[in-house]
């Protein structure tokens, strides 16, 4: 056996344990067991589930060994890509890697492993013409493992990276390529490094040996960024891992043979670019660079094989020739692809090898995406794509766009050109259109992965995509941990949703995951929507993204007419109380017009239910349960939900049995607490009983509702009115002639920072599913910032004004936040192991935002929960995460069970 010795990390849950420990392989599992695969080892004499990093000759520890256990399976499920994003989002959000494998890795359905054991497997693939390797293929048979003893002290989590990420190259100078599942070994002198404290009380003296001295809990992948200015002289910082901008210079790599992995940080200044689009190519395949350690500058840009990186320039569709026969850099220095080879795997008897994309070959996908030449780089867009480059944009998608379809026309030129694509969508319902759309394109070669499947279709399609059988993959927040093969393309639409935030520890955004994985893997980025949040708007202004926009005529021709009641003088003077009442005369004339033009009209309310929210009367203090303090509401089912709202004014109305909306009890007798008073009125109306409103307006006409647990996938056409919650909207064939987006006040004065930001989205959103020739009308102040942007959809400014404020007030994206959830003691114990960087702001204690869960406790729940905040600059953020990391593994051997939670940029800060 001549790697008898096998680095394995064990899924543990204290922060101290997060290290690989070295086991002895039994003779009878050499075969088996090979890096990637589950284990089982014994740890601290407990059997513990684990994954094998890589095997080795010999290990640093000098004392006795415990044997491997046994191979749960020979599957090698944790690729060499997937183990280095994993150690990356650790480091990010200053949580542990055992953790992240929990959300990357769905769990292991034995039968579904079995079931394709029979059927014959697809040739191998060709090599490439280019001799740059792909990081995540370039291990097998070419690593050089003599060198096993450990090279000293180093950042934690870095032999995991180190140990799968680096290429090799072959004895006569070539690139290898091999199957990211055959890989053996990888870098010897990768040894991980536990700190003295990390096996306190927990490992026995001869039972694991952990594999060299570390600092505790130490980032897999220091995060360092380089300084851009933006318009108004603010810096912006660059690489997704400082949650900066990554890259955003656009430097060319040096040229030389001794230049492989290093970083352009030296380079000359590059020329000015003559285009303000600008695409990176990015490294070629295999030559990503280790993760930046502290004080290197980082510029996204590495030098490859002693072959410089130029920036492709998009022009429109006069630059596809550039873009598919190597595109000319500013300084007129000629790309270097000009023929792109397919990777992928071949397909079956009969059919050629790989496909080749020729110079040709844009004319037939320009005429078959024509759609997409509606945008100003659109083509050129699509160009990069197919001839294998990373291009990293912002996409405002068109009013009336069918989104769907676009992205999957992305993912089919992906494939073309012979790699895989990610697409990440917020929720099952735009999972299955684009799915569908995927299907229709590409065929069974597109796979979705979701949460609702059972655990055994979820495995079986999350294998087909780890055996290179699926090139494609649609899914929620999880499917960014996907192992697509030679991955080409990461897309996530929508993402202002809260959908992408991960409410399991380490709490990461498949936003910033997305990036972080763009950015290692150099495939292309795209964030799509029809709103853009701030945080895509600092990527573009860094430099590290770039604008795909339609021009502003085109925009025009596609959007509906949008207006906020009393918007101009002679419209008050029509209505002088249009602001003041729900739905204004404007609206009912309006919607009266389309229904008897038999068109659809969309009504838009924030809240579900009946009357969700109620208040006195009189002195209008919100109306509270005597029992628990929570919120008084008519439900639907009550009886007082139909006709029970006596009064003789408007608005103002004794409720029949209210019912708490947290212990349900009824509220029989309802009196308030501060004047005494028994009459309640309404503070928000539900969607149920603005269908019962609207339903008694428009007599004959069909009222449905699309809300909560009956949300509707589409209607039909016809005089109809659909009342929707907001983010349930349904489309109709042929687009809504007219939307009403009620109660714009409730979106707007929320508690919130993204308040405003997720109102435009909200409304966008419904405005979107109205036909270009239609009407919309937003019910709140048309003097507001966010609504002017809705008026003349301009969602790149609204985001910009946004992120200006966030700069203004140092608030995310423009810092790096970290909250610290738990009780004062524990929040204390914490902040005192902590070596916290000098430039970090404390701030509070306060309150845990409303709505937001108490972390896990041991014990029973304290009633007291606060909430800290550690307020760093984006440069320091990677400092900050390690500090954060180090601390809560000194904690964690003190085996403290006080409820605390660490938190890096959370949606709700507080």
């Amino acid at each position: 056996m001549s790697r008898p010795i096998a680095r394995v990390l064990p899924l543990l849950e204290p922060a101290h344990l997060d290290r690989d420990f070295d086991y002895v392989v039994p003779p009878e599992l050499d075969e088996i067991a090979q890096p990637g695969v589950r284990v089982r080892v014994r740890f601290s004499g407990r059997l513990i589930d684990g994954y094998l990093l890589e095997r080795l000759e010999r290990s640093a520890h000098t004392g006795k060994l415990v044997r491997l256990d046994r191979v749960v399976s020979g599957e090698r499920v944790l690729t060499p890509e997937i183990l280095k994003l994993v150690t990356a989002v650790a480091a990010r959000y200053a949580g542990t890697r055992a953790d992240v494998l929990r959300l990357a890795i769905p769990p292991r359905h034995a039968k579904v492993e079995t079931e394709d054991t029979d059927k014959p497997e697809k040739p191998k693939r060709t090599a490439k013409k280019s001799t740059a390797v792909d990081p995540v293929t370039a291990l097998g048979g070419v690593v050089d493992l003599d060198a096993v003893a450990p090279s000293g002290p180093e950042q934690p989590g870095d032999a995991a990276a180190a140990s799968v990420s680096s290429a090799h190259r072959t004895a006569d100078g070539r690139a290898a390529q091999a199957d990211p599942r055959d890989v053996e070994a990888a870098s010897a002198d990768s040894d991980p490094a536990p700190s003295d404290s990390a096996t306190e009380g927990a490992v026995p003296g001869d039972a694991v040996a952990p594999s060299g001295p570390e600092q505790p809990g130490d980032a897999a992948a220091a995060s360092v960024s380089s300084a851009h200015r933006t318009a108004d002289g603010i810096a912006a910082q660059a690489d997704p891992r400082d949650v900066e901008s990554p890259a955003a210079d656009s430097h060319t790599a040096p040229s030389g043979s001794g230049t492989e992995g290093a970083t352009s940080g030296d380079a000359a200044d590059p020329a000015p670019i003559a285009s303000a689009a600008v695409v990176e190519e990015p490294a070629a395949a295999g030559t990503i660079a280790d993760p930046a350690r502290d004080g290197d500058a980082v510029t996204g840009v590495e030098a490859v094989g002693g072959t410089g990186i130029e920036p492709v320039r998009m022009g429109g569709t006069d630059d596809l020739s550039a873009a598919s026969n190597g595109a000319t850099g500013p300084n007129g220095e000629t790309g270097s692809q000009g023929v792109a080879t397919s990777q992928g795997d071949a397909g079956p008897e009969g059919e050629s090898g790989p496909r080749v994309v020729s110079a040709a070959s844009p004319q037939s996908w320009v005429s078959e995406f024509a759609e997409w030449g509606r945008y100003l780089h659109g083509h050129s867009f699509l160009g990069a794509l197919a001839a294998g480059r990373g291009p990293r944009a912002g996409w405002q998608a068109l009013p009336g766009e069918d989104w769907a379809k676009r992205l999957a026309e992305l993912a089919a030129v992906t494939v073309r050109g012979g790699r895989g694509a990610v697409i990440m969508v917020p929720d099952q319902r735009d999972l299955d259109r684009v799915l569908a759309e995927c299907v229709a394109l590409m065929g069974e070669s597109a796979v979705g992965l979701a949460a609702g499947l059972g655990p055994s279709a979820r495995y079986r399609r999350w294998l087909s995509v780890l055996r290179g059988q699926s090139k494609v993959v649609v899914g929620t927040r999880s499917a960014v941990f996907s192992p697509v093969r030679d991955l080409g393309l990461i897309a996530i639409w929508d993402d202002g949703d809260d959908t992408f935030a991960e409410p399991r520890s380490p709490y990461p955004h498949a936003r910033e995951v997305a990036m972080l994985r763009a950015h290692e893997t150099g495939a292309a980025f795209v964030a799509g929507g029809f709103a853009r949040t701030a945080e895509v708007q600092a990527i573009v202004e860094s430099g590290w993204a770039h604008d795909l926009l339609a021009d502003r005529a085109v925009v025009r021709q596609a959007m509906p007419r949008i207006t906020a009641p009393g918007d101009t003088d002679a419209a008050l003077e029509r209505d002088p109380i249009a602001q003041a009442i729900r739905i204004p005369a404007v609206a009912f004339m309006e919607a009266r017009k389309a229904l008897k033009a038999g068109g659809a009209v969309l009504v838009q309310v924030p809240r579900r239910g009946y009357i969700p929210a109620l208040s006195c009367a009189k002195c209008r203090t919100p109306a509270r349960c005597r029992h628990c303090n929570g919120p008084l509401a008519l439900p639907d089912s009550a009886p007082a939900s139909r006709g029970a709202l006596r009064s003789g004014r408007e608005g103002v109305a004794e409720a029949q049995s209210p019912a708490c909306r947290w212990c349900g009890i009824t509220e029989a007798a309802f009196r308030c607490g501060s004047c005494g008073s028994r009459a309640l009125r309404a503070v928000v109306i539900g969607a149920s009983r603005t269908a019962e409103e609207l339903g008694r307006a428009f007599p004959g006409v069909p009222v449905r509702g699309s809300g909560g647990s009956a949300i509707l996938d589409s209607v039909l056409e016809g005089p109809q009115v659909v009342v929707s919650t907001i983010g349930a909207e349904p489309p109709v064939p042929g687009g809504y002639a007219v939307a009403m987006l009620l109660d714009g006040w409730a979106l707007l004065g929320r508690a919130d920072l993204r308040a405003a930001e997720d109102a435009l989205r909200r409304w966008m959103s419904a405005a979107a599913l109205v036909r270009s020739d239609g009407r919309v009308i937003v019910m709140a102040d048309a003097g507001l910032p966010t609504v002017q942007a809705l008026v003349r959809w301009d969602p790149v400014w609204h985001a910009g004004f946004e992120l200006d404020q966030r700069v203004e007030v140092r608030f995310p994206p423009a810092v790096r936040f970290a909250a610290i959830d738990g009780t004062s003691d524990s929040i204390a114990e914490l902040l005192g192991e902590a070596k916290l960087p000098g430039d970090v702001e404390v701030l509070g204690p306060v309150p845990l935002p409303p709505g937001a869960r108490k972390p896990f406790s041991s014990g029973d729940s304290p009633a007291e929960v606060e909430r800290m905040i550690l307020r760093a600059d984006r440069s320091g953020g990677a400092a900050l995460s390690r500090a954060l990391t180090a601390a809560q593994a000194i904690r964690s051997t003190h085996r403290s069970d006080a409820p605390l939670r660490v938190q890096i940029d959370p949606i709700d800060i507080g």
